[in-house]
């Protein structure tokens, strides 16, 4: 079975994704498990888990190839994505599919997490 991880994300970027103008997720570092899809914690003032997103694809490029091929779908600035992977040889994308938006907000505590990752934590859903 395909595992989940939980991402922080700041709002701005989960506004983008929920409504569909960012529709890919661009990390430093990938899960190594075949996962199925991104929790999605949105950081602060909400601080709360507010979607799910499927994974379509996994993209492993240098930052230049990847932004080639992402950009008409990132919702975000070539400068903000230039600084986020600056001396980076390797950049991952999540491609996301279908968002489910949580009608009622989860916690970090309702999957047994204490604090916010970092970069990601895998959970069992």
């Amino acid at each position: 079975m395909k595992k989940k991880i939980l991402i922080s994300i700041n709002p701005e970027h989960v506004k983008n994704i929920i409504n569909g103008t960012k529709k890919y997720e661009y990390r430093k570092i990938a899960a190594k498990q075949d996962i199925s899809s991104i929790i999605i914690y949105e950081t602060t003032p909400v601080k709360r888990i507010v979607a799910e997103a499927e994974i379509i694809d996994v993209l492993m490029l240098s930052p230049e190839e990847l932004w080639k091929k992402t950009d008409k779908d990132s919702g975000i600035s070539k400068q903000f994505y230039d600084e986020y992977f600056q001396n980076r040889e390797v950049a991952y994308a999540y491609k996301l599919g279908k968002v489910k938006v949580y009608d009622v907000p989860k916690t970090l505590f309702d999957y047994g997490i204490k604090a916010a990752p970092q970069s990601f934590v895998y959970v069992q859903a």
